[in-house]
């Protein structure tokens, strides 16, 4: 039978399981998603694991508000996240399935603009998207859209990563300008009368991550996401027992999130990224992976920010002016909803 035109606006009645549900599937996410391996006949798909494989796993969940901002979408965000936690692990993506929370009332074209987004950007990454569901739920139960996703990668058997082989004077690398996400996604909030063109850095880091696997002395990578840089290096001095030093002048950052953290208040170390990575490498090794990432175009913008030290201890940061700061714990959210 022929698919009914999609109405201006998403109703609850597309999520009843019935005719207008399967309108929904069949119009809107089956032809956009059907490339990359989604069969909406099916409640389980199968796969196709390499012999022997060491597979690994990841969910996540995505709520940002606006739904769009300047570089991306939540579509985008969603696939972008779930690539990326593989990626640092040292996984090869390979498979997705996708969760979409719909709020009854958003607009149909918003909705295709998304999944328009996570296809394009699901093709980019090299992954299949192989299952899915879908729920609508009731006017004022949701903000928009809400994605939930899960990732299975596959991991070289040779390959171990993991804070149990940061050793100390190892160096803190990260791959760019840190904060952009998050400040992005406050600009486009147009809150406190700002404005601004800063896009997010939402992208996929697997070509970082496969460029630093090459080095031996790669011991760890991780996404600075929700909590940003400073959460990353609080967690690896608990988890290691060392403690670290980082060097705020060697720290990349826009002009435009400095000039917003500036003027709000905000500090970027704690600063959503969605297409960065940061990680531990042996000292001598350090300099030429960032050498390597720059002169590649994977990362024109990675830097050397700190040192793995030799005793238990706290995050320290050397300013600009050369005074010493503690690296505290985040409490307050200082920006909900951005990934």
């Amino acid at each position: 039978m022929p698919v009914e035109k999609l109405p201006k606006h998403i109703r609850l009645a597309h999520g009843n399981g019935g005719r207008y549900m399967r309108e929904l599937i069949d119009g809107l996410f089956a032809p956009r998603l059907a490339a990359l391996g989604l069969d909406t006949r099916v409640d389980a798909a199968p796969v196709e694991v390499p012999a022997g494989a060491r597979m690994m796993m990841t969910t996540d969940g995505f709520t940002v508000d606006p739904l769009e901002f300047p570089g991306g979408n939540i579509g985008s965000l969603a696939i972008h996240g779930t690539v990326n936690d593989l990626a640092v692990a040292g996984a090869k993506p390979l498979y997705l399935t996708l969760n979409a929370f719909i709020e009854e009332g958003i607009e149909t074209a918003l909705l295709e603009r998304v999944v328009d987004s996570l296809a394009a950007a699901a093709a980019d990454a090299g992954v299949s998207l192989v299952a899915g569901d879908t729920k609508v739920l009731a006017r004022g139960e949701c903000g928009g859209i809400y994605l939930a996703t899960t990732g299975l990668g596959v991991v070289d058997e040779s390959l171990s990563l993991g804070q149990q082989h940061i050793r100390p004077g190892d160096r803190i690398l990260v791959s760019g300008t840190v904060g952009d996400h998050g400040t992005a996604v406050l600009l486009a909030r147009e809150e406190y009368g700002l404005r601004g063109d800063l896009a997010s850095d939402s992208a996929s880091v697997r070509p970082i991550t496969e460029y630093l696997q090459g080095y031996p002395g790669l011991r760890f990578m991780r996404d600075p996401t929700r909590g940003g840089l400073a959460t990353v290096v609080l967690d690896l001095a608990r988890e290691t027992g060392f403690g670290l030093a980082l060097d705020e002048a060697a720290i990349p950052l826009s002009e435009p999130v400095s000039a917003v953290c500036e003027l709000l208040g905000y500090d970027p170390l704690y600063l959503a990224c969605e297409g960065r990575v940061v990680a531990v490498m042996a000292p001598d090794e350090a300099e030429q992976a960032v050498a390597g990432l720059r002169e590649s175009g994977l990362a024109g913008q990675a830097a050397i920010i700190g040192t793995v030290g030799e005793q238990k201890g706290p995050v320290m940061l050397t300013t600009g002016l050369g005074g010493q700061r503690l690296i505290d714990e985040l409490e307050d959210d200082p920006l909900p909803r951005i990934c």
